[in-house]
């Protein structure tokens, strides 16, 4: 040692002084360790329809010491979001994300949170040759398996008249804010929908 080392200080200032913390996570006990400890929940392969993290959330809140409550936490959805006459064709574009995190990802027949989602909703059967096709390196076959009911739940896509008529569940739903990503066209399309 020298002693010559100072302490470094910032010299870019936030623009508030709290910065809040939000967890992703699809398993039902980390759903309620973000209700309980951060300030929002990150939500990927959600439906709105689906009340079942609700009791996760709730569970979380009810906890001694709990950060927020409902009111003051928020929630962000990641959503699939296109804009396409038709609904099939639009559901066809997110298949292949849909077959990765149902059949791709995780252990088949143990932990695949994703899957879990969809298994939860009704859709054992489906997930389980879902999985087989796409560890069997049948991605295509795996994607053309899902139930195109199961990719509208808990997407926002088709007709714009559709996708408003969609966003109604979401705006009934605990969810605060939707995410979704594309280029400035998708962005202006979704935006147009949502003040229409």
């Amino acid at each position: 040692m020298v002693g010559l080392g100072k302490p470094l200080k910032s010299s870019i200032h936030p623009l508030r002084e709290d910065i809040p913390v939000f967890l992703a996570a699809e398993g039902p006990k980390n759903v309620a360790l973000a209700a309980e400890l951060c300030d929002g929940w990150v939500a990927m392969l959600l439906s709105p329809h689906e009340r079942f993290y609700a009791d996760a959330l709730a569970e979380g809140f009810a906890r001694p010491g709990a950060r927020r409550t409902a009111e003051e936490f928020e929630v962000a959805a990641m959503v699939p979001f296109f804009v396409h006459d038709d609904v099939e064709a639009a559901v066809d574009m997110v298949r292949p994300f849909y077959a990765l995190y149902f059949g791709g990802m995780g252990a088949k027949g143990g932990q695949n949170f994703h899957a879990n989602v969809a298994i939860r909703m009704g859709y054992e059967r489906e997930i389980a040759a879902i999985q087989n096709l796409y560890l069997d390196g049948k991605k295509d076959e795996a994607a053309a398996t899902i139930p195109s009911e199961l990719i509208q739940k808990m997407s926002l896509l088709g007709p714009a008249d559709k996708i408003r008529d969609d966003l109604e569940a979401w705006e009934d739903s605990f969810v605060t804010t939707l995410m979704i990503s594309g280029d400035p066209t998708l962005l202006r399309q979704a935006a147009e929908i949502v003040l229409t």
